[in-house]
């Protein structure tokens, strides 16, 4: 049973994901800024809906910019629930652009490309993000620069804050975490670790039932005179602090 209830939710997904390269190849031209950034927060919630994933968000979106947002990093879900949550502009690898489908979806989200290898290519990326900041954007960050598990969060790297230093930005720590609503339990489903492929994990997200994810916002900090390494760590305790109330026993 589960997995034909699985089945019929990835071709809903795929229709969802093919409709929206549509909508953006089409209708993004004839629209404004906001407009667009709306049409992407409303196709991460139904995209939610046909994962059969409930968002819970707790703590307040940000209104507006200029604000960076920084959160822990799980998964390839976390851009679509991050953007349920609140619209923003993430920072991706380069070779996102590229990719079928997805390159399509993420530039309509308004991604920035970073190639991370290239030292001089992250200062472009850099002055790009202090950029968009001083013109009142929200941007959004996985400082870990890699997914976990969930269960705990790994250092931060500090180089993006810059950008925030740079522009005079706040910047706002974000947790995220997936659980059984019924339990509380969290969840490893959507993982993205270690061997794991895209399909290896949507695959698991497909197959769980009452699956939710959570976003904590935080309150918005200011360097008030750290440095960036002084200033990631303080934000990589305000996650985790987020999120001390996860229940880690018997994960699901």
């Amino acid at each position: 049973m589960y997995r034909v209830l699985a089945c019929w939710r990835f071709l809903r997904v795929l229709v969802h994901v093919l409709v929206g390269a549509w909508r953006i190849h089409w209708l993004f031209p004839k629209l404004t800024q906001p407009e667009r950034d709306a049409e992407v927060q409303a196709w991460a919630r139904a995209m939610l809906a046909r994962l059969a994933i409930k968002l819970v968000v707790n703590g307040t979106p940000p209104a507006t910019g200029p604000l960076l947002l920084v959160a822990n990093h799980i998964s390839w879900l976390d851009i679509v629930v991050m953007h349920a949550a609140r619209h923003c502009r993430f920072i991706s690898k380069a070779a996102v652009q590229h990719w079928p489908i997805v390159g399509t979806l993420a530039n309509g989200a308004g991604t920035l490309y970073i190639e991370r290898e290239s030292r001089r290519d992250a200062m472009r990326v850099v002055h790009h993000m202090a950029e968009r900041l001083t013109a009142g954007d929200v941007l959004a960050v996985f400082p870990e620069g890699t997914t976990g598990d969930g269960s705990t969060v790994q250092p931060f790297h500090a180089n993006m804050l810059q950008a925030a230093i740079s522009a005079h930005a706040p910047v706002l720590p974000v947790a995220l975490h997936f659980s059984d609503a019924t339990t509380g339990h969290v969840s490893f489903a959507p993982c993205y670790i270690g061997d794991d492929t895209l399909l290896d994990s949507l695959w698991r997200t497909l197959k769980t039932q009452n699956l939710q994810a959570v976003v904590s916002f935080g309150t918005a900090q200011t360097a008030d005179g750290r440095d960036r390494r002084a200033w990631s760590a303080d934000l990589r305790r305000a996650v985790v602090d987020l999120r001390g109330d996860i229940t880690l026993n018997d994960k699901v």
